[in-house]
């Protein structure tokens, strides 16, 4: 019995220490790999550039469609680009032009 009244005894000693350092472990783990860990805040932070990218992308292609549009308003209507729309549209063709189509310019 007197082996485990010693274990008893150094084990009040050591499960203090034991505790800690698990409970360190553990969160330390989290910081690092939790849902709102180190990791994931850097993932954030790359989805967040790679969107930013894709929002500069669609914004000059807004504002190329924007430009398109205005150009075909009545209060300033351009020639050209009405020109070149019936023709899309309509699918007519000066006598001297080569066409091929590409599917590109279908809407």
């Amino acid at each position: 019995m007197g082996l485990l009244s010693e274990l008893r005894a150094r084990a009040r000693y050591v499960i203090g220490p034991v505790l800690g350092l698990s409970a360190i472990t553990y969160f330390g783990y989290h910081v690092l790999h939790g849902e709102r860990g180190l990791l994931a805040w850097w993932q954030l932070r790359e989805r967040i550039a790679a969107t930013r990218v894709s929002l500069a992308e669609i914004h000059a292609k807004r504002l190329v469609l924007e430009n398109r549009v205005r150009l075909l308003h009545p209060e300033s209507l351009d020639p050209d680009m009405l020109e070149e729309r019936a023709r899309i549209m309509l699918n007519y063709g000066h006598a001297d032009e080569i066409i091929t189509i590409d599917g590109k310019d279908k809407e």
